[in-house]
C-alpha cells in the first residue's frame, strides 16, 4: 500500500467533479441555443450533456488483491465518457423566432436550468468533500512526520 493512495483517490475525484461542473456550465450557457448542429438541412437545438463517472477499480476485491500482492492499483473515480441526454427537445410557440417551423413552434434545447443548478450544487458539494478528505490525508502525514521528531 502506497502512502499516496489517499491523495490519488481525492485527486481523481476532484478532476472528475471539475469536469462535471464544466459540462454543467456548458449546459447552462447553451440553454437557449437553437442552432447547435446542422443536420439534414436543418438546425438542431443543443442537447444536454451528462458526464458518466465510474470507479477506476472494478471491485473492492480487485483493490484488496492489488494491495496484497503489491501491484499498482490506483483507487478513485474517472470520467469514462460524456453522453447526450436523449430527452426530447421542448416545443415553444414563438412564430417570430427565426427558427420557427411553419406552425410557429421552435425546438428548444432539453436543458432545464433548475435541474442544472441542482446538479451544480451536488458537484460542488462533492468537490468540497474531496478537498476535505485531501486535507485530512495531509494532516495525517504531518502528524506522522511529527512522531519522528
Amino acid at each position: 500500500m502506497r502512502l499516496t493512495n489517499g491523495f490519488d483517490a481525492s485527486a481523481s475525484a476532484l478532476t472528475a467533479q471539475r469536469l462535471r461542473m464544466d459540462v454543467i456550465s456548458s449546459n447552462i450557457a447553451n440553454a437557449e441555443t437553437t442552432r447547435a448542429q446542422y443536420v439534414n438541412g436543418r438546425y438542431e437545438p443543443y442537447k444536454r450533456k451528462l458526464v458518466v463517472l465510474e470507479p477506476t477499480s472494478k471491485s473492492f476485491a480487485d483493490v484488496l488483491s492489488g494491495q496484497m500482492d503489491g501491484s499498482k492499483t490506483t483507487p478513485g473515480v474517472k470520467a469514462s465518457r460524456i453522453i447526450e441526454d436523449q430527452t426530447p427537445s421542448k416545443l415553444v410557440y414563438n412564430p417570430t423566432h427565426p427558427d420557427a417551423d411553419e406552425n410557429g413552434y421552435v425546438k428548444m434545447p432539453n436543458v432545464d436550468v433548475l435541474k442544472e443548478m441542482v446538479d451544480m450544487i451536488s458537484a460542488s458539494r462533492s468537490y468540497e468533500a474531496n478537498v476535505t478528505a485531501l486535507n485530512a490525508t495531509k494532516g495525517m502525514f504531518v502528524k506522522a512526520l511529527e512522531i519522528g521528531k
